[in-house]
């Protein structure tokens, strides 16, 4: 039987070098969509109800670790931050928690007593602005934010949180105040830093300068194993590219959110990380439930995927043209739904739990008729394949299921 995945087949460019990401490497993923996901100005906050099934998806895809709010922003933030950690103690999930705080004592405490109330390590993800933009708005010196970040790290520490550190718009800070206040963080406790690109700023080769300087001017130097996170925002359309190129440079730890979900337009794309993770042999958990967490996340936010939207669009993997049916058709017909997923598509569809859909429409050739009538079990005489084949070319659109069932059923009555 032909596989697709043989070289023979398929050459693959992908390859002709030296990947920049070594095989093997463990990239691990933390879940952004239910806090940062949700400071979209268009989301709908779900019920928490909603937020553990959007949580044992998580789990199901095998992502290693989610945010589960921002207690300090009020008591339904309380409620729903300690709901999800209790559900992740009393089900003995494997999936990890973290909640986001301010660098205040504030909103380092409600994290502290959610922990100590549920019974397991909340990590204490504490975020502070540090770009010279921000600075200058803010009329902040480092000293300042040096003696901040000291400050709420250690009281993280104190209250037996695990201290992931984080500042905002980390790409357009300089390098001696990344130093400063990452070095900082390290000894105050802090074995999780995390680098970000909060207002989208960054490219690929950004991402990589960054990350390669932190790792040999802060992490390296301070003698303690501490794990790299990358954040990234897509306001450029780069995040996934950004977040591949952080991971080259030596990041641990990638954040992403459903449905890229997020400030402006959003975060890097936890499914895409996932999808392209998965195609670079960086993974290989299941991931057949992934669209079903898509289409959750975007139900109980109220928002919608674009049918063109990789993978989880509904127009993924579907198509009404002829040359490409016809092709698919044909792989089909010699027994080996491998090769049909990858004559036409650089994503197989299967690996995601989907099909490859083929549709009747005005730009569809008399194989897309006979496939489909095939698969549906009806005999496919000459004058009823022209009869679906001239009403196609006469629409404007591709014809819909009961469209062509009504034409099938004319043609039984005549």
């Amino acid at each position: 039987m032909i596989s697709p995945n043989n070289n023979e087949w398929i050459h693959d460019w992908n390859q002709a070098s030296t990947p920049l990401i070594p095989p093997g490497t463990r990239v691990l993923l933390n879940d952004e969509t239910l806090r940062d996901g949700l400071q979209n100005p268009s989301v709908h906050d779900p019920t928490i109800e909603e937020k553990i099934e959007i949580l044992h998806l998580m789990e199901s895809l095998g992502i290693d670790s989610l945010n589960i709010g921002l207690p300090g922003a009020g008591p339904r933030a309380v409620a729903h931050t300690e709901a999800l950690a209790r559900e992740i103690a009393t089900n003995r999930m494997k999936i990890r928690p973290n909640a986001a705080a301010r660098t205040v004592e504030a909103d380092i405490r409600p994290i502290a007593d959610i922990s100590q109330r549920v019974g397991i390590p909340i990590e204490a993800a504490t975020f502070l602005g540090s770009s010279p933009i921000r600075r200058l708005v803010e009329d902040w010196t480092v000293d300042h934010l040096e003696r901040t970040t000291e400050k709420a790290v250690k009281f993280a520490v104190e209250h037996n949180l695990p201290s992931m550190y984080v500042t905002e718009d980390t790409i357009r800070t300089d390098p001696e105040t990344v130093k400063r206040l990452y070095s900082t963080a390290i000894r105050s406790g802090a074995r999780a830093i995390v680098l970000c690109d909060t207002v989208g700023h960054a490219t690929p080769q950004g991402a990589y300068n960054l990350i390669k300087f932190a790792i040999d001017e802060v992490v390296k130097p301070s003698g303690e194993k501490i794990r790299v996170d990358w954040h990234g925002h897509n306001d450029r359309g780069l995040a996934v590219a950004n977040s591949l190129w952080a991971v080259a440079a030596g990041a641990n730890s990638v954040h992403a959110a459903a449905n890229s979900l997020g400030e402006r337009v959003g975060n890097t794309p936890m499914e895409l990380m996932l999808v392209n993770l998965r195609l670079m042999g960086l993974l290989d958990q299941d991931l057949s439930r992934l669209k079903e967490y898509c289409e959750k996340v975007a139900a109980a936010t109220h928002t919608t995927i674009p049918p063109n939207y990789p993978v989880i669009g509904r127009d993924a993997f579907r198509t009404a043209t002829g040359v490409h049916a016809a092709a698919i058709i044909k792989a089909y017909h010699k027994q080996n739904a491998a090769l049909a997923d990858a004559v036409y598509s650089g994503v197989p569809s299967h690996l995601f739990g989907l099909d490859q859909v083929i549709e009747i429409g005005p730009m569809s050739g008399k194989s897309n008729v006979l496939f489909w009538l095939e698969r549906h079990g009806i005999p496919a005489d000459d004058a009823l394949v022209n009869r679906i084949f001239d009403a196609a070319k006469k629409s404007s659109r591709v014809l819909t299921e009961s469209e062509v069932q009504a034409l099938c059923a004319e043609a039984a009555r005549n």
